[in-house]
């Protein structure tokens, strides 16, 4: 099974959440998990683990939270050559864009080599009872591209 590492950025509590359901999903098929907060995270660890999971929620129009700017910046330099990797995150339905974070995310990755493996997850606001079957198969997508 795979070591894989868990980063995220979450101001209201919604992608924290979804953090740990993924968390929770991937322990259960036999994965390693690790969590950090993305804003204390050089995105060199990332090399430390087999895979990656991102995630964010959008602020305002579509954008990155500034908590993460500099650690998106960063990525900019890095080669993650094949590095597995997929990006989650929350939003709200009554922007124009929503969950462009997800988006911005994955771009970012591909632009580093990275293997962006399953389609990004986005929810609104915080894990409903609706939602874990979507966050099931997420993890499952992930879980067999390892």
């Amino acid at each position: 099974m795979a070591n894989v590492l868990i980063a995220f950025v979450s101001m209201s509590g919604n992608t924290e959440e979804i953090a740990d359901m993924l968390r929770d999903e991937l322990k259960q098929l036999g994965h390693t998990v690790t969590m950090e907060e993305m804003d204390d995270l050089m995105p060199a660890e990332m090399l430390r683990y087999d895979a990656v999971l991102l995630g964010s929620y959008t602020w305002g129009d579509g954008d990155l939270p500034y908590e993460i700017e500099d650690f998106y910046d960063d990525l900019e330099v890095m080669e993650f050559d094949g590095l597995k990797t997929a990006v989650f995150g929350s939003g709200d339905r009554e922007y124009p864009i929503f969950c462009g974070a997800v988006d911005t995310l994955q771009k970012r990755l591909k632009e580093t080599g990275a293997n962006v493996v399953t389609e990004g997850l986005r929810l609104e606001f915080a894990p409903e009872k609706e939602d874990v079957e979507t966050c099931k198969a997420f993890v499952t997508s992930f879980s067999n591209a390892l």
